[in-house]
């Protein structure tokens, strides 16, 4: 196992080697395998690229974001260019079913609402917006409507899934369906794992929510 003083030099070099990440900006401090990051992040892109690249080192269990969004005089604009700005990335992204999404712009936070019919669909919004020059920060209150699935089918799917693109995980998840909620636990051995396990349970269909409490153990 990694000592905090190993995984906070393993994130610092992490940060340091993804170029989206200005590294002089960013504090890391790690205690029990939980990383916070601290200072000033340049857009609300590179915010999220700060956190999964420490998400990424091996022995990172958690990913404390308080990294604050400073626009350079070059990046802002008003909250009428970047609502503009929001509705074009939203018709432009063909995962995006952007005639049932609405949105908000206020001092650069975006809130996007609405209704889809898949969990993929609420991520993507989110994606696409969040990468627009002058976003400070978004707020995703999309909802996914669903009818009552069938909790066995629903469970069934998101096993195939799990066996099809992260073999090794699937042994050792357990799926408990919900509702429209899809229940996750068990263990991975690092955190793209447990990406994978989890976008595999969104793409299921009838699956609104997934609620995740798989822990992420890393091998000694």
């Amino acid at each position: 196992m990694k000592t905090d003083a190993e995984i906070q030099r393993a994130v610092v070099h992490e940060l340091t080697w993804d170029p989206q990440v200005d590294i002089a900006n960013v504090g890391v401090s790690v205690i029990d395998g939980v990383v916070t990051l601290s200072g000033i992040a340049t857009s609300y892109a590179t915010r999220h690229a700060a956190q999964e690249a420490a998400h990424r080192v091996l022995g990172v269990l958690d990913v404390a974001n308080d990294l604050e969004v400073v626009l350079p005089g070059a990046m802002e604009r008003t909250d009428t260019d970047i609502a503009e700005a929001v509705r074009h990335a939203l018709i432009w992204d063909v995962l995006v079913p952007h005639q049932r999404i609405r949105t908000t712009v206020s001092n650069g936070w975006v809130t996007i609402e609405g209704t889809v019919d898949q969990a993929y669909q609420r991520a993507a919004a989110e994606g696409a917006v969040g990468n627009l020059t002058g976003v400070r920060g978004v707020t995703n209150l999309i909802q996914v409507s669903t009818s009552s699935p069938d909790p066995d089918d629903v469970r069934h799917q998101i096993e195939d899934a799990l066996e099809r693109r992260a073999e090794d995980a699937a042994k050792r998840i357990h799926v408990t369906v919900v509702g429209a909620k899809a229940i996750l636990s068990g263990e991975v051995s690092s955190w793209p794992e447990r990406t994978a396990v989890l976008h595999a349970a969104q793409q299921a269909p009838g699956i609104s929510d997934v609620e995740s409490q798989i822990r992420v153990i890393v091998p000694s």
